[in-house]
């Protein structure tokens, strides 16, 4: 009958209606993946003890393909092929992230964890003089001073050479000068550090016959830092907005002081960080200290006369003595150098924070 209602429950009792149509798809549940993550864990487990395999890294290898076929196909058996495929590729992302970790983190880990011990206010004080290889004690106070003033020193050389021709490059540099400067700073970006020790070995002593010291390696190492400083700073003045420099100019205000206070302070927090990178990569070489540096076991707070040392170079000559007293020597140097580099990389990061414009300005 054309007036009869029907109830809302014998309604919704009929289910849904022909031809409709669910607008969403069943999603896993976020306990999901976890399972997946154990039951892998086990199956390779269970293979690793089934096959005899020694690797415990054969173990992960195998858990880590059935996790990942096991969660495409159910992902594809639920979810759709779309959704799988996106889990695929975030789980590859996610695997490759853990890669690139494993090496750092046990490269951190093993450094730390034997380099500690060895660690002291003693060791941090005093220099390996009249300490022979296969003696306790002595320390590395005389290749911190030598590390920091190579350093200092090859920074005054590099950043300001790095930074001016960076900003000729984005600011002023058209024709064919400019194409020659960016291309002789991507070769050199490639130069291995024995080339620069050995360019400065040839010119600063055996041509100009100065000696070894502190400074000819501070040269090489601002060899070594340039290309970075100029790079990285040259990436992040392109990235400030045209607008800022029109309206600056459009004010008045003359190219080169907008550059000194417009365009240099709004990247300055990446130009820090690139700064940073570079003063972290020389900090650690030691090809060009080991031939131009010389070594010292004394201190020598004088870096344009005498032979000087590094820590790098300390690690280096440590390691080749073969004692157990070297290594242990050897790894607590090597875990104050990790510690320099993270430094580096916080007072970086403290400067851009102070330095960065603020965004409500």
């Amino acid at each position: 009958m054309s007036g009869t209602t029907v109830p809302a429950d014998e309604e919704a009792s009929r289910g849904p209606a022909v031809g409709r149509v669910a607008l969403r798809r069943p999603r896993l549940p976020g306990w999901s993946l976890a399972a997946l993550a154990l039951g892998s864990v086990a199956v390779g487990t269970g293979v690793g003890l089934v096959a005899r395999l020694d690797s415990r890294g054969q173990w992960g290898l195998i858990a880590a393909l059935v996790f990942v076929g096991a969660t495409f196909a159910l992902s594809a058996s639920v979810e759709g092929r779309r959704h799988a495929v996106d889990r695929l590729a975030a789980v590859l992302v996610w695997a490759c992230f853990i890669v690139a970790m494993v090496p750092l983190a046990s490269l951190v880990w093993e450094t730390v964890a034997r380099g500690i011990p060895g660690v002291s206010w003693y060791f941090l004080t005093h220099s390996m003089n009249g300490v022979l290889s296969w003696q306790e004690g002595g320390g590395i106070y005389h290749a911190i001073l030598g590390t920091v003033e190579q350093v200092l020193l090859a920074s005054v050389i590099a950043i300001p050479l790095g930074l001016l021709t960076a900003v000729y490059l984005v600011e002023y540099g058209r024709g064919r000068l400019a194409r020659a400067i960016t291309f002789f700073v991507d070769v050199m970006t490639g130069i291995p550090s024995i080339v620069a020790g050995l360019f400065v070995l040839s010119l600063w002593i055996m041509m100009l016959d100065f000696g070894y010291s502190g400074f000819a390696g501070a040269m090489a190492l601002a060899i070594l830092m340039v290309p970075i400083v100029v790079r990285s700073t040259e990436e992040m003045l392109k990235l400030v907005p045209n607008e800022l420099r029109e309206a600056s100019l459009a004010m008045g205000v003359p190219k080169w002081r907008t550059i000194l206070k417009v365009v240099l302070p709004t990247a300055i927090g990446g130009i820090t960080t690139g700064v940073m990178l570079a003063l972290a990569r020389i900090a650690g070489e030691t090809a060009p200290i080991i031939l131009l540096v010389f070594g010292n076991n004394m201190i020598n707070g004088n870096p344009f006369e005498g032979a000087q040392s590094s820590l790098p170079l300390y690690v280096y000559e440590q390691w080749g003595f073969g004692t157990e007293q070297a290594f242990d020597r050897a790894w607590a140097a090597a875990a104050v150098l990790i510690a320099f580099v993270m430094i580096l990389n916080l007072v970086a990061r403290g400067i851009a924070r102070w330095k960065a414009p603020s965004g409500g300005r």
